[in-house]
């Protein structure tokens, strides 16, 4: 979500007519779009922030701006800390960012604007895309859930849901510029449909399921991915929309957070692990080939030896391609933080080194079943070459595994957003290999546009949170998507 809200604040620079600076050139304006999820963001700003100290110094007209989720948290706090910042801004006022450098510029003074409540859907924003072949579209913002772990629904307010209509013109407008994948973004995304910006539509609990086969009648778009659910909330009706729409990836990122029934009463997640377990039965039933990967919180207050095991059971259960595991991170302002039975941290990071040890088994164990099997690769940029000495590329695998595959001859006409399909030879924890030959090879318009250095640049779309008058007329071309009753009209 912070990515995506790092393309919104390209985007809306580059509109102000900003333009991107190389990376070895000396930047007027330094944003920082921050997270405040983990402790360790905090430190990483202020440190950042040290050091650009003596380069403002040297240039008194460059301008620092420090905006998202740590901003909204410490307000002022971040000029206490840095007074060279020239504008401190919130997830909330995105869109107020050029106003507020122009301000500061002009008064040469700083400027601090965070407001409570979202202004409009990022989506009415202009974003200028990180990647040629794959794009994030959020589908809501904010959460309703009460973790206690969790500083985000105060950070980022109550969930608001787009129309579907919009949601599904921004999926084909990046369909329409070349990408192939697209990744459905939510705080609590199976949620969406309960708490529409616009008055105009009823809940709908069956419209997150609506929406992934509305994005599999779009021509073009053929890898659909979404992030994060909630196990409470998660229906079977998403379960048969992912089976039967063929575009939508067979990969599953469902957080677990813990497997003591007693600490997930605590951090006030609203499922217990019979319920878990019993997801995850119903996806792999449905598609035996699944990849789930999961979010596990080690150490929470008053977490003792046998709430760890169990949680070392669900896992070993669980059989996760891979997890997502952090030591328990108190975060002010959160009722975990002042719970009594804090985990000292030599306990905690022991534990966490256990967990660690026995999902490394789990995945060397999962990614060798899959030697010998074909594997379809969008090929990736972030990664490049593997090796100089192998020749390796990086794709990535429709249930989203990573893939080290040998392009041998074919390497130099294969670029980032093309389609490879090739074979599995070999395992490791994170990754795959594939050193055989290479099955079929096809060139797409990603890889012509990634080949061009040319990325996405998207619209505005959609309404200001339900304010009348404010929305693009219905788009023909995605009002026609399938979904059932009204759901996914615009």
């Amino acid at each position: 979500m912070n990515v995506h809200d790092s393309e919104r604040i390209a985007g809306l620079l580059e509109d102000a007519g900003y333009v991107r600076a190389a990376e070895d050139d000396d930047a007027d304006l330094v944003v920082f779009n921050t997270c405040a999820i983990r402790e360790n963001a905090d430190n990483k700003l202020y440190g950042n922030l040290s050091h650009l100290a003596p380069e403002k110094t040297r240039r008194p007209g460059m301008q620092i701006a420090v905006g998202g989720c740590l901003a909204q948290k410490d307000k002022d706090t971040v000029l206490r800390k840095a007074p060279w910042v020239d504008v401190v801004f919130g997830t909330h006022n995105i869109g107020s960012l050029p106003a507020l450098l122009d301000r500061a510029r002009h008064n040469e003074e700083a400027q601090v604007e965070i407001l409570d409540a979202l202004e409009a859907f990022p989506s009415t924003l202009p974003a200028k895309r990180d990647s040629a072949y794959s794009g994030w579209v959020s589908v809501s913002v904010g959460c309703n859930n009460t973790c206690t772990f969790c500083i985000v629904p105060s950070l980022r307010g109550k969930e608001v849901d787009r129309r579907p209509g919009d949601v599904l013109a921004e999926v084909k407008a990046l369909v329409d510029q070349g990408v192939l994948e697209v990744t459905l973004l939510g705080q609590n995304v199976n949620a969406y449909g309960m708490s529409f910006a616009d008055p105009e539509l009823p809940r709908n609990r069956g419209a997150f399921a609506d929406l992934l086969r509305a994005c599999g009648d779009i021509d073009g778009l053929e890898r659909v991915r979404f992030t994060s659910p909630h196990p409470a909330e998660f229906t079977d009706d998403v379960i048969d929309a992912m089976a039967q729409t063929p575009n939508v990836c067979p990969q599953l990122h469902m957080p677990l957070q813990s497997g003591s029934d007693r600490i997930l009463r605590a951090m006030r997640r609203s499922y217990r692990t019979t319920k878990f377990l019993g997801i995850l039965d119903k996806v792999r039933a449905a598609m035996p080939h699944a990849a789930i990967t999961t979010d596990i919180i080690v150490g929470f207050p008053g977490e003792t030896e046998e709430d760890f095991a169990a949680t070392l059971d669900v896992v070993e259960r669980a059989r996760f391609s891979s997890a997502f595991t952090f030591q328990y991170s108190p975060r002010p302002g959160t009722p975990a933080a002042t719970m009594p039975d804090q985990v000292p941290p030599e306990v905690v990071s022991e534990r966490y080194q256990r967990l660690i040890a026995l999902q490394e088994r789990i995945c060397l164990t999962e990614n060798r079943n899959l030697i010998g099997s074909e594997a379809e690769l969008l090929v990736v940029a972030d990664s490049g070459r593997k090796s100089a000495n192998t020749g390796r590329l990086t794709g990535r695998s429709r249930d989203g595994r990573l893939v080290h595959f040998r392009a041998d001859d074919a390497a130099a006409a294969i670029r980032p957003g093309d389609v490879v399909v090739t074979t599995i030879t070999d395992a490791a924890p994170h990754h795959l290999m594939a050193d055989g030959s290479i099955a079929s090879h096809r060139r797409t318009r990603a890889g012509d546009a990634h080949e061009l250095s040319r990325t996405p640049m998207t619209a505005p779309v959609g309404v200001g949170l339900g304010m009348p008058g404010m929305g693009p007329a219905p788009m023909p071309e995605v009002a026609s998507t399938g979904c059932s009753s009204g759901a996914c009209g615009a």
